[in-house]
């Protein structure tokens, strides 16, 4: 019979050359429940679901994981042999052949051993979905944007989009009993993600998934484990784990944030007032009054009593550092927290007027006006435009046929893709090669301070973007470009820039997939259709 198993990591750890990146991560992922990794870039997520799924060894700690797991990496694979119709062929093969082997079987009922073949092959195509595995290949094609693609294309040729796609179809066809997942919803439109969430919310297997999707997290998940070391723990590296949505999460996570400042807070306080007793009043015996005449023979007689009582109470208090020294609660880091505003009260003069615009197969707007102080989210499915309208409205792509008028004293605009010309110089340098006002970097709240010395080269792709947001916010542009904004920054950040936005100044034209910002959107909306 078909027995579904937890996956169960135990005190896992993992170092890449001096750099611990995970150290003391357990958890048990129970089927039938849904687990979220959330944290910063650079905590450790993509590191853990490798160790999870048996990609990677940890260099300590144990898995234990069902052998029927599916992994979809943020990446594509780096082996790309192979066609389409291959990839979705070998995850019907077992369904195929388990529902061929029940056939067989049905005719060898009267044997003894066949009867128990049986039903435990039953139990497992029952558990896969085995007789629903074409119409699911077919579906899941379709609906993640991949129905045009021949079966013979090799896989070589499809974008790092469509190869994430065609993996998640494959393991959706395949209804594997552990899903482990990566950022799942990066290549996903409306679409694509209605169908992943359904897909992980009927499965009944173990459910890993690291996302920076908000509305993905609070649907799917019914815990979250959190790595980002900001928040949480003596040395910020073994998780901490929250029962309940993402909505949840957020609640406990703001209420641990503040026990943990209170009570470092107190420990401190505790430590001041120990330090100063072991230099004055510790070492008094009634030292709020001078002996009189009367006293002085029993002080005399009792001498050796006072000192006695005297090195205990430096004792019992230098033991009381101590115990406080060897177990600090440490200082909670400074949470990053983007506050700025996103423009100058004094600039809201800008304005964007688009008729008949065309880029060849890329981009078809028919009229589009954006008055002064608007704020306006661009939706639409992949391939729709989004990128390319605002690449237009920012002077870097010019169109095929249209018109595309902007009026602003000071464009801003934050591609999905940054790049920087001289990685070897720090962020700081960066920083202020690319802007002429006196606005401390440190001041914007979206680089921790140990990152405002690193090569931006080295820095992650989440840590660049914050970056190129600080320059853009320290410009103070009246017209904000802003394209998947909360696309590889953290769940906290993506919420304080959202509220940023709201309160701009500025005319702002934002694109983005992100359903939670699009369902808390207040402003005006436009949805972009395929060219």
């Amino acid at each position: 019979m078909s027995v579904l198993l937890p996956l169960v990591a135990e005190d896992l750890q993992r170092i890449y050359g001096d750099h611990i990146v995970l150290r003391g991560v357990s958890l048990v992922a129970n089927p039938g429940h849904r687990l979220g990794v959330v944290g910063e870039n650079g905590a450790g997520k993509s590191t853990l679901l490798r160790l999870l799924a048996g990609v990677e060894r940890p260099d300590s700690g144990e898995v234990t994981r069902p052998l029927d797991l599916g992994y979809l990496a943020q990446e594509p694979a780096a082996d790309t042999s192979g066609t389409v119709g291959e990839v979705l062929a070998a995850a019907l093969a077992p369904l195929h052949e388990a529902v061929s082997h029940l056939e067989v079987l049905a005719g060898r009922l009267e044997e003894a051993t066949a009867e128990q073949e049986y039903a435990d092959t039953l139990a497992w195509a029952e558990l896969h979905g085995a007789w629903d595995a074409d119409r699911r290949a077919h579906e899941a094609a379709g609906r993640l944007g991949l129905a045009g693609l021949a079966p013979g294309r090799r896989i070589a040729t499809l974008s790092g989009g469509e190869r994430t796609r065609l993996a998640m179809a494959a393991l959706i066809t395949r209804r594997p009993e552990c899903v482990v997942l990566d950022e799942p919803t990066n290549h996903l439109d409306a679409e694509g993600m209605e169908l992943l969430e359904e897909f992980l919310l009927d499965l009944p297997g173990v459910v890993i998934v690291a996302s920076h999707d908000r509305a993905l997290l609070d649907r799917v998940c019914d815990s979250i484990l959190d790595l980002d070391a900001s928040h949480f723990g003596v040395d910020g590296l073994g998780g901490s784990h929250y029962t309940g949505d993402f909505s949840t999460y957020l609640h406990h996570k703001r209420a641990a944030r503040t026990r943990w400042e209170t009570a470092f807070s107190a420990q401190q306080d505790e430590l001041k007032a120990l330090r100063l007793a072991a230099e004055t009043t510790a070492r008094q015996v009634a030292h709020d009054r001078l002996p009189k005449d009367g006293d002085k023979f029993i002080y005399n007689f009792k001498g050796e009593n006072v000192q006695a009582t005297i090195r205990r109470r430096v004792r019992d208090v230098e033991s009381r550092i101590r115990v406080i020294e060897e177990n600090p609660i440490p200082r909670p880091a400074p949470a990053l927290s983007f506050t700025a505003p996103l423009a100058s009260p004094n600039h809201a003069s800008a304005a964007v007027r688009v008729e008949a615009a065309r880029v060849d197969g890329r981009l078809c707007v028919e009229r589009l006006d954006v008055k002064p102080g608007d704020h306006l989210l661009v939706t639409g499915p992949n391939g729709s435009g989004k990128s390319t309208l605002l690449a237009v409205l920012a002077g870097r792509l010019p169109l095929d046929s249209g018109t595309a008028d902007v009026t602003a004293a000071r464009t801003g605009w934050l591609p999905q893709t940054v790049r920087f010309s001289r990685p070897e110089r720090t962020a700081q340098q960066v920083f202020e090669a690319l802007t002429s006002v006196p606005v401390p970097l440190a001041d914007l709240g979206l680089l921790h301070a140990g990152d405002l010395e690193r090569p931006v080269g080295v820095l992650s792709n989440g840590q660049q973007r914050r970056l190129a947001l600080a320059v853009l916010v320290a410009n103070s542009p009246d017209l904000l470009l802003l394209d998947e904004p909360t696309n590889s920054i953290s769940l906290v950040l993506a919420s304080e820039l959202e509220e940023a936005v709201g309160g701009a100044a500025a005319t702002v034209v934002l694109a983005s997939h992100d359903r939670w910002l699009r369902n808390r959107w207040t402003g005006p909306e436009v949805s972009l259709s395929a060219p």
